[in-house]
């Protein structure tokens, strides 16, 4: 009798664990869609809430870009392995192998993130050449959340032929940089401009890092589909 009562226990502690789990994943849900339409739709307010608001690196990373993140990923796997790219002039399409596809996947969401971090670093470090603070955290905030309408636009790579669509949605991922620089690194507004230029030039380099090492290590192809 004893041991079916701890089975029970047991068997409604794990349903508790699941329900509980399942509305947590729910409310992050809702909070990462919050946090999209804020940012895309109203940065400068938005900006505001998020120099406000508690973090740290697991935070940021795993509640918010390594989700987004997943956007471009899985959209380019789709795009370039069922629907593929037309070859102009001499006809057909052409597909990537699944192989390949998986490889440029798993190692462009990884590099991709690591990207990230790598250019929040870059934003620290800067800071006080712009008369700014530095702030780890708050340099991490505005690269992860200033790369929220590349990962939103990679859903465009389902239909590879639209992935150049994605420079609308770098350029403005770059006006929201420059929004966020003020609030999050203290820096005088007018200091932003040469700021900006400054991260901008660093991530295209350590984009273009990344993208030789994915096409040594996988063999080459697509390799900058809104990753960076």
């Amino acid at each position: 009798m004893s041991l079916n009562l701890d089975v029970l226990r047991l068997c409604h502690e794990q349903r508790f664990v699941r329900t509980q789990h399942r509305g947590y994943l729910k409310m992050d849900l809702a909070k990462i869609i919050e946090r999209v339409k804020g940012i895309i739709l109203s940065p400068k307010t938005e900006w505001e809430k998020i120099a406000a608001e508690p973090a740290d690196v697991m935070s940021l990373f795993t509640g918010y870009a390594a989700i987004l993140a997943v956007i471009p990923a899985v959209c380019g796997l789709i795009g370039s392995t069922l629907i593929g790219v037309s070859i102009p002039f001499v006809g057909g399409t052409y597909r990537t192998p699944i192989g390949s596809a998986l490889a440029h996947m798993v190692l462009g969401y990884v590099f991709g993130l690591a990207v990230i971090y790598a250019v929040s670093l870059v934003v620290n470090a800067l800071a006080p050449t712009f008369n700014g603070e530095k702030n780890p955290i708050a340099a991490l905030k505005v690269i992860v959340y200033s790369s929220t309408p590349m990962w939103v636009a990679g859903v465009l790579s389902l239909v590879p032929v639209l992935g150049v669509l994605g420079i609308i949605a770098g350029l403005y991922g770059l006006y929201l940089l420059y929004l966020g620089l003020t609030p999050l690194m203290k820096n005088p507004q007018d200091k932003s401009i040469g700021y900006t230029a400054l991260i901008v030039v660093c991530y295209i380099v350590l984009a273009l890092i990344v993208a030789s090492i994915l096409g040594a290590v996988a063999g080459g192809g697509a390799l900058m589909r809104g990753r960076f």
